[in-house]
């Protein structure tokens, strides 16, 4: 088990090791994108499935309550979190769009739309980032090593270089992190 321990930790180690090197202008862009939106009166919309459901509450959590800085709260939404709207749009409409119809109600042209997706290829996910492209919103997105399709739609996509889900997630919530850091530091100095 101490092996087993010590490789996990090492290659979560060497996952971010290798963010570092290639991600760290793409998280900036997604941090300055959050924060002119937030000062043009917009707010964050964020959404994923499973683990990055839990992922993107967590990340909203830091913007409503508070980061590092006692401060104003702000405006934040995960999308995953009302499993009525959830059951009723899956059930009346599809899967697909539980996160898109969501947005068609509650997004505005100066919000950020932010999706987590480990593959890249959740088609709800797929859905969301097209309807808040229609919406003229902006796109970021966090996945994993090749961005899959969801590359391709965001306007900033931030890849991390690994293929397991693990450490997929473990680096989303630090990038979820650092973006929290970054806004709290430029809103609130």
């Amino acid at each position: 088990m101490e092996k087993a321990i010590q490789n996990i930790i090492k290659e979560s180690i060497k996952t971010k090791e290798l963010l570092y090197k290639r991600q760290i202008e793409s998280i900036e862009k997604a941090a300055k994108a959050i924060i002119i939106s937030l000062k043009a009166g917009g707010k964050v919309l964020i959404f994923g499935n499973g683990g990055s459901a839990a992922d993107s509450q967590h990340i909203v959590a830091e913007l409503v309550g508070r980061f590092k800085k006692e401060r104003p709260a702000l405006p934040a939404i995960a999308l995953s979190t009302n499993t009525s709207i959830l059951s009723a749009i899956a059930n009346d409409y599809g899967y697909e769009i539980t996160f898109s119809r969501q947005l068609e109600a509650l997004a505005k042209s100066k919000d950020v739309a932010i999706a987590l997706s480990t593959s890249g290829n959740s088609k709800n996910v797929l859905e969301a980032l097209k309807k808040a492209k229609a919406l003229g919103l902006v796109t970021i997105g966090l996945t994993g090593q090749n961005g899959g399709l969801l590359k391709e739609v965001c306007d900033i996509s931030i890849l991390v270089p690994s293929k397991e889900t693990a450490r997929i997630q473990e680096s989303h919530i630090m990038i979820g992190h650092i973006i929290c850091e970054l806004v709290e530091r430029e809103m609130f100095r």
